[in-house]
C-alpha cells in the first residue's frame, strides 16, 4: 500500500472533499439544506487547456460548485462530456452512478508527490492545468475508495480558498 506521507515532513490535512454529481447546482442546494454548507461559487465550464488522462492527451469539460463545509471546502463536479476522465474511471459515463470522488491535499512539490504515489503503485489518473494552477488526481481507489487530488498551494489557489471561506463567513 502506498503511504503518501513517506518522505514528507508533516501530515497532509484534507483541504477539500469532492463529489461527482449529475447536477452541480442541485447537489450544492441539497448539501446546503442538509448540512448548512456554502454558499457556493459555481463555474460551469472550468477552463482546463492541458489535460492528460492516464498519461494520454485528453479533453475535460467539467463544471464545479465550491463551498465551505465547516473547516473543509466541499466541491461538486459535473462532467459535461462523455470522454475518458478520472471521474468516469470511478463513475462511468451513462452508468447513472455518482458519489464521493476525491479528497484534495496541498503538497510542496506536485511532481515529487506524483512520483511518490507512483513509486507506491498508485497511478496518476489525471494531470491538468488551468490558468491558475496544475493539479493531479491519483488513483487511490483500491486503498481508500476514492482518488486523491494534489496541488501546490500557490497564491492564486490560496486566494480562491480564502474567497470561498469568506463567502461562508458572509464577508464576500
Amino acid at each position: 500500500m502506498c503511504d503518501p506521507t513517506v518522505g514528507l515532513p508533516v501530515a497532509l490535512p484534507a483541504r477539500q472533499i469532492a463529489y461527482f454529481v449529475p447536477d452541480i447546482r442541485a447537489a450544492a442546494d441539497a448539501h446546503r439544506a442538509a448540512f448548512g454548507s456554502g454558499p457556493f461559487l459555481v463555474i460551469d465550464h472550468v477552463p482546463t487547456p492541458i489535460v492528460r488522462h492516464r498519461g494520454r492527451p485528453a479533453v475535460l469539460d467539467h463544471g464545479s460548485a465550491y463551498g465551505q463545509w465547516g473547516e473543509v471546502m466541499v466541491e461538486f463536479v459535473q462532467q459535461h462530456d462523455a470522454g475518458p476522465s478520472a471521474f468516469h474511471d470511478m463513475y462511468p459515463s451513462g452508468s447513472g452512478r455518482f458519489g464521493m470522488h476525491h479528497v484534495a491535499l496541498f503538497v510542496d512539490d506536485l511532481t515529487a508527490a506524483i512520483d511518490r504515489f507512483a513509486a507506491g503503485g498508485d497511478e496518476c489518473a489525471l494531470y491538468a492545468e488551468t490558468s491558475a494552477t496544475a493539479f493531479a488526481m491519483i488513483d487511490t481507489v483500491r486503498h481508500y475508495g476514492h482518488m486523491i487530488e494534489l496541488y501546490e498551494p500557490s497564491r492564486v489557489l490560496l486566494d480562491f480558498y480564502a474567497r470561498v471561506r469568506a463567502m461562508a463567513d458572509g464577508d464576500a
